[in-house]
């Protein structure tokens, strides 16, 4: 089967929104075993939305749309696609009552418009919205299948886990599935994973290799296309194996959703320890990032945000001699802080940060230059880092390596 994708918004051909959507229905309709080999953009506009089914229908057997599906007069997806298959509109019953209960709930007036949101083909499958007021639509004539789905990405999601993928499973039983696996490397480039794994990706076959560049880390997926679970999963394991030999040493986690900084704190919590921070030049950025972990609160009771010599002083009890003598941007300013945090925060480990984010040299030290100490029971290790482009992307690589060093001295 060949499936393709339109996303429909004029919002996305601006640049306005980011079409995380495709990448989300294709890595869903792939684990399906479908394989989707267009994707399109297309902005507000009957003409030309019409003119893309009529390709559509030329290459594709499946067809999903996203986006277009709301209350305003410029979300036309339903309209134009019922006029293509020749569908008339109706309204969802099921639909109608949960956008007047949304009303309701609301207290708010109900205009004419709303309706629209209730609208379905006649002969078409109906797709409840769990996280929103936009009826979703499956329908199938004798040559091809719609999928009509809202643009929010909340309402998407749900739609598809819940809805449309039953339905696609059970109106296209695959004999083959694709399973993947997703590793995650931080500490090398792409170029130089790509390299080193240079012989495997030029054979691969099945399964496959796909590096993936992310900001400061670099993700493998390895997918198998195979009729059978269990072997397919024991080729990934033999692939991996062989990946691991050559480049485990800067392996840190699996998941497309696992960061780094989720390992860290999973660790913290297995080893019962706890953390703290005290941030010059990354300003909370590395303590942000800590509270983007539901439950952090159990290994992280705060920290300290020391952007200037007196709050260095002021709220580390760091000696003003030492930041005179040395400056700011030192080992000895990095080890004092991380020391000094350690202590008023009464955490097991205590990781500092101070540096040059630019884009000015300061303290005759360039732009990138960053000191990064550890403090543990054991003392207080720092080394100095040199990370290059531009301010927002060294103080992230700043937290990245913060994190690395954590993770490292848990796992000795």
């Amino acid at each position: 089967m060949k499936a393709e994708i339109i996303a429909v918004g004029t919002e996305l051909l601006l640049g306005q929104v980011v079409n995380t959507n495709a990448t989300f229905l294709s890595e869903e309709l792939a684990a399906l075993g479908i394989d989707v080999y267009y994707h399109s953009v297309v902005g507000d506009n009957p003409e030309r939305l019409s003119e893309l089914l009529v390709t559509a229908d030329k290459r594709s057997e499946l067809i999903v749309l996203c986006g277009g599906l709301g209350p305003t007069e410029d979300d036309l997806t339903k309209q134009v696609t019922a006029q293509h298959v020749g569908q008339e509109l109706v309204r969802d019953p099921a639909g109608y009552a949960q956008l007047e209960a949304f009303f309701k709930t609301r207290k708010g007036i109900m205009t004419e418009n709303n309706l629209r949101q209730t609208l379905v083909f006649k002969d078409g499958i109906p797709l409840p919205n769990n996280n929103g007021l936009a009826v979703g639509i499956f329908y199938q004539d004798e040559t091809h299948t719609y999928l009509l789905l809202p643009g929010p990405p909340s309402e998407l999601k749900t739609m598809v886990l819940e809805q449309v993928n039953p339905l696609l499973k059970r109106a296209f039983p695959q004999k083959e599935q694709l399973i993947s696996r997703v590793l995650r490397y931080y500490g090398i480039g792409e170029s130089a994973l790509a390299a080193e794994l240079a012989d495997l990706i030029n054979e691969q076959t099945n399964p496959t290799i796909a590096p993936y560049a992310k900001p400061n880390e670099v993700t493998l997926r390895l997918t198998v296309k195979t009729s059978d679970p269990k072997q397919g999963i024991k080729q990934l394991d033999q692939l991996e194996s062989v990946i691991q030999n050559r480049v485990g040493r800067f392996f840190y986690g699996y998941g497309e959703q696992n960061a780094l900084v989720n390992v860290v704190v999973d660790l913290l919590k297995q080893k019962g320890k706890t953390v703290t921070a005290a941030e010059s030049l990354t300003a909370g950025l590395f303590q942000s990032t800590l509270g983007t972990v539901p439950g952090v609160s159990e290994v992280f009771p705060g920290g300290f945000v020391t952007y200037s010599a007196a709050m260095k002083s002021k709220l580390l009890d760091i000696d003003p001699v030492l930041l005179t003598q040395h400056g700011t941007v030192s080992r000895a300013c990095a080890e004092a802080m991380a020391v000094q945090a350690r202590r008023a925060a009464g955490t097991d480990y205590a990781v500092s940060f101070t540096g040059v984010a630019g884009p000015e040299p300061l303290e005759g030290q360039p732009k990138g230059t960053v000191w990064i100490a550890l403090a543990s029971e054991s003392g207080v290790t720092s080394d100095v880092y040199t990370f290059s482009r531009d301010r927002a992307y060294i103080r992230h690589s700043a937290v990245m390596a913060g994190l690395d060093l954590i993770r490292k001295e848990l796992l000795r």
